[in-house]
């Protein structure tokens, strides 16, 4: 099936159901939160006689300036409904743990597609961002479907944070293409970009410690382990301590990234990032996964922290012993 005519039977269904179910991944990022009300804006505005609903069962602090989602709603409302599952790999990282009660489920996503679920998959895992999708989505039929400067900030939110500011290396012309189609229905990007990225001054004395404790391989991989005494030192949710991969990013020399951070029910939560080299096997070999050059994972024992180091500082040797142009 091509591209076209998924998205084409994606539109089918949406028209058909008269209850849309839209949720996303745990541990919201601003794509995930961007995709799924985005997508929910968009088909309350064309189809204001259907009940669509935004179904989570967690939230995001850094992204509560985007307001809540919509209040749970029954088991019986999920009978005869179409659930749209955005921004979400597998299965099991879907927030919404009704998602079977649901009739029939359509994923809309841009991560590697490892493991497949959905009755209809869209997957593009070149895009940028699933709210790119979501916005190529409206393009493709906007003699069909509608969108307005609230749709379009959520849109441009997880279009924006997830490509880096149009940074990392999924942009391309289509994503900035989307991205202006988006800003002329009047996204007030000053007031967007206050709330993403200026920093409480507590977060900018993480970040400086941040800096000060990293450490580096001799083959130039960069990590931290952000460990409870950490979190608690600087009163930090995980949230915020997973920030800490932000700051590693952008050391010449260190072209791979490990933030190792400690969860509340004991596991480590693993994200991974770099650049030129594609980073997505380690996060593979540790039950993870995600993008080529943007990936996490979870640990269940402290031990598994060195092993982890070691292979991905073997990573960085092999990929520099084999290439040129890396900085």
């Amino acid at each position: 099936m091509t591209q076209k005519e998924t998205m084409q039977k994606i539109l089918d269904k949406i028209v058909e159901y008269d209850k849309i179910i839209i949720t996303r991944h745990v541990r919201p990022d601003g794509d995930a939160i961007g995709s799924s009300r985005g997508l929910a804006a968009m088909l309350r505005l064309s189809f204001p006689d259907k009940k669509i609903y935004v179904q989570t069962e967690d939230k995001s602090d850094y992204l509560s300036f985007l307001g809540p989602d919509d209040e749970t709603i029954s088991d019986a409302e999920y009978e005869n409904a179409l659930l749209i599952v955005t921004d979400t790999a597998t299965v099991d990282r879907v927030s919404n743990s009704r998602i079977d009660l649901a009739k029939e489920v359509v994923k809309i996503d841009h991560h590697i597609d490892i493991k497949h679920y959905g009755d209809i998959s869209w997957v593009e895992d070149r895009r940028s961002s699933c709210c790119e999708m979501i916005a190529f989505f409206y393009e493709t039929f906007k003699d069909v479907l509608k969108l307005d400067k609230e749709a379009a900030t959520y849109l441009y939110c997880g279009l924006v944070t997830d490509s880096g500011r149009f940074r990392y290396e999924a942009t391309n012309g289509d994503t900035l293409r989307l991205g202006g189609m988006l800003l002329d229905f009047g996204v007030d990007i000053d007031t967007l970009y206050a709330h993403l990225y200026l920093e409480d001054y507590s977060q900018l004395k993480f970040q400086a410690y941040v800096l000060e404790h990293m450490k580096v391989t001799s083959n130039g991989l960069v990590y931290l382990h952000v460990d409870k005494k950490m979190q608690r030192k600087f009163a930090l949710t995980t949230e915020q301590a997973s920030e800490a991969i932000s700051y590693l990013k952008f050391i010449k020399g260190c072209i791979a990234q490990l933030a190792f951070i400690d969860m509340p029910n004991g596991d480590i939560r693993v994200r991974l990032r770099s650049r030129f080299m594609m980073i997505n096997e380690l996060a593979e070999k540790y039950g993870g996964g995600g993008h080529q050059f943007t990936c996490g994972a979870t640990l269940h024992n402290v031990k598994d922290i060195k092993r982890m180091i070691a292979d991905g500082d073997k990573m960085v040797a092999d990929y520099k012993a084999e290439n040129k142009g890396w900085l």
